[in-house]
């Protein structure tokens, strides 16, 4: 079963940013790195980073390349011995294969929703289908929001996100975007707020989850999510 095993954060202030997430999460599992040099000087933004834990890096970096993604830089070695990709889909959002060391330990920073606004939604769901197990479930409307199409990562599976069409939503550049499970979304979102992050207006999904897309100070995009 191919997930994203490891979500981090790559920010131009690492220590602003663990405060800011500590205080709008009330706790310190996120995994913050500074980000790149090299990535500065190509333009890259502070972003929320997921790695998709496949059993053959090699063979799964090639096949995703000949299906349009770009590379962004060679294969190289993690913190912890591990080898890492980064790339960028056919759609336009960056995203990381991964295969971890042995004896990996990692933190989880409480992701509980996944979603990918893309510029190619069907070509999109083919890719991450094919290549990677993965399962399209009923789609999912929120009205002016648009309909999205909710994915498992196995047949059978709960869903665990949602692809989402940006055509038409000026100002939606393609990327994934990573939900954080919070106890409470009204503090969670003050926090946010008082401490020079943005917050859009929360949604309300059918079944009674609560959510809202953020920027932290940075600029790097996240949800918040507060289950029923």
């Amino acid at each position: 079963m191919t997930k994203f095993s490891r979500i981090e954060l790559r920010t131009t202030d690492a220590e602003a940013a663990r405060a800011f997430y500590s205080s709008v999460l009330g706790h310190d599992r996120a995994v913050i790195w500074p980000l790149h040099e090299q990535a500065l000087a190509r333009g890259a933004k502070p972003h929320w980073l997921g790695q998709l834990e496949v059993p053959d890096l090699d063979l799964a970096n090639a096949q995703f390349i000949a299906r349009g993604a770009s590379p962004l830089g060679p294969i190289r070695p993690t913190h912890d011995a591990g080898r890492v990709a980064v790339l960028r889909d056919p759609g336009g959002a960056i995203v990381a294969l991964l295969t971890p060391p042995p004896a990996s330990t990692v933190r989880d920073p409480g992701v509980v929703w996944h979603v990918l606004n893309t510029n190619e939604s069907e070509r999109a769901k083919a890719n991450y289908c094919e290549l990677f197990g993965w399962s399209l479930a009923t789609e999912l409307d929120l009205g002016a929001q648009g309909t999205f199409q909710q994915f498992a990562w196995q047949p059978g599976g709960d869903s665990v996100g949602v692809i989402g069409d940006i055509a038409g939503r000026p100002g939606v550049h393609p990327h994934w975007l990573f939900f954080l499970e919070v106890e409470a979304l009204e503090p969670a979102l003050s926090a946010t707020r008082a401490a020079g992050g943005l917050a859009l207006d929360p949604i309300t999904l059918p079944n009674g989850t609560r959510a809202c897309a953020c920027d932290d100070p940075q600029g790097a995009a996240f949800g918040l999510l507060q289950r029923p």
